[in-house]
């Protein structure tokens, strides 16, 4: 599957504007009942949320408020990130769709504001989005920085080239590593500490392609250009070398098969039992 984000005349920007609209007043809404809640608070949410007049402005400023450095600050970064959203209103669309996924996935958290501000994972996939764009774009060096400042600042090291769909949830996010030509279709859930990488030193097509609806627990190592199938799971501490059918199961060192999940799409269910009692020998 060829995942490419299309350009904003290929986008559905009515329906895009109705979903961001709606999410953008939620989030909002949110945030005066987080000062209500405690005034002291009322600075910072201004300043990341109720100061600015749309999610894409909101979402610009806090990626580049956690992005900044020395070499680039955060005026200038927003300045790129705002640019990159103006250019591809559906980068903005699909993270909207990650804040659904997370406040719905994650039994932790039940509103969108805690994610958007505090999440590690979330902040990294939408900082990924905006070096994605740049590098398809003949903007490698600032895809680079990008990629550079998310490893340091939150712990996530995703290739600017990766190919990541939408709806997706990074649980936690520390320690995740994701190689150049991976591809993480739509309705993925993905644990801390998670490697899709590659076998060596090969160069080409050589890292995991992980399809709709797949969740891969924490510690999981994935290795080489294989395929995890749609709606598959992988346990926690798993090593995979070889591909994985659709809609199994499979755990251990080497990970081997050990039952179907309980749902269609575990990536959105959650459900992370993975030993079923006929296959328990």
């Amino acid at each position: 599957m060829r995942l490419e984000y299309p350009t904003r005349e290929e986008s559905s920007e009515d329906t895009g504007k109705s979903s961001v609209g709606l999410l953008w007043d939620r989030l909002c809404a949110e945030a005066r009942a987080a000062i209500d809640n405690d005034r002291v608070l009322a600075r910072s949410m201004n300043l990341a949320i109720l100061d600015h007049q749309n999610f894409a402005n909101a979402l610009a400023h806090r990626i580049a408020q956690k992005l900044a450095s020395p070499d680039i600050n955060q005026a200038e970064l927003t300045s790129i990130i705002g640019a990159v959203f103006d250019r591809d209103r559906t980068i903005v669309t699909w993270a909207t769709v990650d804040l659904q996924a997370v406040r719905e996935r994650d039994p932790s958290n039940a509103e969108i504001l805690t994610p958007f501000l505090y999440f590690k994972g979330f902040l990294a996939l939408q900082g990924h989005r905006v070096g994605h764009w740049l590098w398809n774009h003949d903007k490698v060096h600032m895809a680079r920085h990008i990629q550079s400042r998310i490893s340091e600042v939150l712990g996530v090291d995703i290739h600017p080239a990766a190919r990541m769909g939408k709806g997706i949830m990074l649980d936690h996010g520390s320690g995740l590593v994701i190689g150049e030509t991976a591809v993480v279709e739509d309705e993925v859930s993905i644990l801390q500490d998670v490697t899709l990488g590659g076998t060596g030193k090969e160069t080409g097509d050589r890292h995991p392609k992980i399809r709709r609806g797949a969740l891969i627990g924490a510690g999981a190592k994935i290795l080489g250009n294989i395929e995890i199938g749609i709606g598959a799971k992988v346990g926690a501490g798993s090593v995979v070398v070889s591909p994985v059918a659709a809609h199994t199961s499979v755990a251990g060192v080497p990970a081997r098969l050990v039952g179907k999940p309980n749902s269609d799409l575990p990536g959105i269910s959650m459900e992370q039992t993975i030993i079923e009692p006929e296959y328990v020998i």
